[in-house]
């Protein structure tokens, strides 16, 4: 079958879950025996988010090929058994860029570059690089309809209706339906003026996703329809929900994925959404639930953490307990103490992160995890500032630290990995992506995976200084996990405490819900261990 596009778009504010809506359609479409393969476009001007702050754009979410793309793929990976790559989300910025190297080239033979039809032609060959790879591509166009800088972007998807003809394109728009509280009334004019604006260019959305935290009755669905020229049962209600797992059942009670098979001119089996419905009754009837602590220094914007904190979830699904986390800032644990801070938790997770800011924290929480037996993960920097603790407190090596935050440290047990020395550029320069792990026989890592050797994604500069490696294992810090030459520390666990593990890379970016990676799995489950101990004990 040839490969057919779903185009989402999003309109009168931002933030309004395109990604997540596009995830779920991939979860109903492949329910239904679909292949699917998602994508992203990012109209604004950097190359990729690596070197955004957090705080703005949220999490950076890593390929195995070691794209550093938006978060929204994250929510692709995690509701489809995509694999994506770097050609699954690009930028205004990689358009411009390539677009003038061929001018630069002399591609054009002289021509006058323009946004129509250079710029469009690029953005139309980079979606298209998707032909052949899946059933049905679902493209999301990031930002809001009507902003300047995503026009080049809806024009050329405008454009591929035409070239790939209409029986192989949908239109989906996602928009919002408010409720004001002072009059008791849903209201549609949003939607209306949203829809218009796309119109204007040429787009007609066949199915309009109407995000609204009421129930949308008959009569409103039927006005929208109406204003907005689109078939009464293409108004989907995309109600509010408590769990994000919710919303591809959500989308079939209303008959999504039908409208889009009607649309697209495609025939499949029902769907089976059972997988989907365990999830769900897992969630919300938990037969227990623990406590995380999460120390990072971003926690006043949590999309930032947004993978780790859905990991968490998986690894409460997978032991049937509700998760709940309690962001705590580093910076506030730095002039604080432990005291009120770190109690109340039945584990404590330290994920990654740059720059020196609340790093004595993130040194604090690990060392009152070690000292007082608690459940620890450390991802990354979480790992680094694990080793930190341990180097100073137990092998007695006074100011030991990470040349990254203290360049002149006596004992720097953090360093520059080599490669890294004399790397000046920020953007797409550090270790990313897959890179295999050999795991030491006997240790809780290998007990954990199951296996000896495993592959997972990283971003780092910075890696444990092998000078070091021999002072720290003889006072108790086994070195689990090393990459095949052994030059690398990937995973480091402690002798005699109960689960504390740290590891060099990212195990959230592969995490799902109904598979949770094991080091989430197997970190939930010596949480409740350790909520119960007591119980244990007597």
């Amino acid at each position: 079958m040839r490969t057919k596009f779903i185009f989402t778009t999003g309109g009168v504010l931002s933030s309004l879950g395109k990604g997540l809506a596009s995830a779920a359609i991939g979860a109903l479409l492949e329910s239904r025996g679909l292949r699917v393969t998602l994508q992203k476009l990012d109209p604004y001007i950097n190359v990729d988010p690596g070197t955004m702050n957090p705080f703005q754009h949220g999490e950076v979410f890593v390929t195995d090929d070691g794209a550093e793309t938006d978060l929204d793929l994250g929510h692709y990976e995690r509701f489809t058994k995509a694999s994506l790559s770097k050609i699954n989300n690009f930028t205004t910025g990689q358009v411009y860029e390539a677009v003038i190297k061929k001018e630069r080239r002399g591609d054009y033979l002289g021509k006058t570059i323009q946004v129509i039809p250079h710029i469009t032609n690029e953005i139309k060959e980079r979606i298209l690089r998707l032909e052949g790879m899946a059933d049905i591509a679902i493209v999301e166009i990031g930002g809001t309809a009507g902003d300047i800088e995503g026009q080049p972007f809806l024009e050329a998807i405008r454009q591929l209706r035409s070239d790939l003809g209409s029986e192989n394109v949908c239109y989906i728009h996602l928009t919002l339906v408010p409720y004001l509280r002072t009059s008791g009334e849903l209201k549609t004019k949003p939607t209306q003026h949203s829809v218009k604006s796309l119109r204007e260019i040429g787009i007609q959305p066949q199915i309009l996703l109407c995000r609204t935290e009421k129930f949308l009755s008959k009569d409103i669905k039927a006005k929208i329809a109406l204003f907005c020229n689109v078939d009464k049962d293409a108004v989907i209600m995309a109600r509010d929900v408590d769990s994000i797992y919710e919303v591809p059942l959500l989308f079939h009670q209303e008959g999504l994925d039908d409208k889009i098979m009607e649309f697209l001119n495609i025939w499949t089996g029902a769907p089976r959404l059972d997988k989907w419905e365990e999830v769900v009754r897992r969630i919300k009837n938990p037969k227990d639930q623990v406590v995380v602590g999460m120390v990072g220094k971003y926690v006043d914007l949590v999309e930032s953490y947004k993978s780790l904190n859905e990991a968490l979830v998986h690894g409460g699904i997978a032991n049937e307990s509700k998760v709940e986390i309690k962001f705590i800032d580093s910076e506030e644990l730095e002039q604080q103490g432990v005291g009120g801070l770190l109690s109340g938790l039945d584990c404590i997770l330290v994920p990654g992160g740059f720059g020196d800011r609340g790093i004595e924290g993130k040194i604090l929480a690990a060392s009152h995890a070690r000292k007082a037996g608690i459940p620890y993960l450390g991802i990354c920097l979480g790992m680094q500032t694990a080793i930190i603790s341990f180097a100073r407190d137990v092998c007695g090596l006074e100011k030991a630290n990470s040349t990254e935050f203290d360049p002149e440290t006596p004992h720097p047990v953090i360093d520059l990995m080599p490669d890294q020395v004399g790397v000046t550029t920020k953007g797409a320069t550090m270790r990313l992506g897959a890179y295999p792990c050999v795991l030491q026989e006997g240790t809780v890592a290998q007990s954990i995976y199951g296996c000896k050797e495993i592959q997972e994604r990283h971003r780092h500069r910075f890696e444990v200084n092998n000078v070091y490696r021999e002072p720290l294992a003889k006072e108790g810090l086994v070195l689990s996990g090393l990459s095949p030459t052994g030059d690398l520390v990937e995973v480091i666990e402690l002798k005699d405490h109960r689960w504390f593990v740290g590891c060099q890379f990212h195990p959230e970016f592969k995490s799902r819900p109904m598979n949770a990676h094991p080091l989430f799995r197997e970190f939930i489950r010596a949480a409740l261990a350790y909520k119960h101990r007591d119980e244990k004990e007597k």
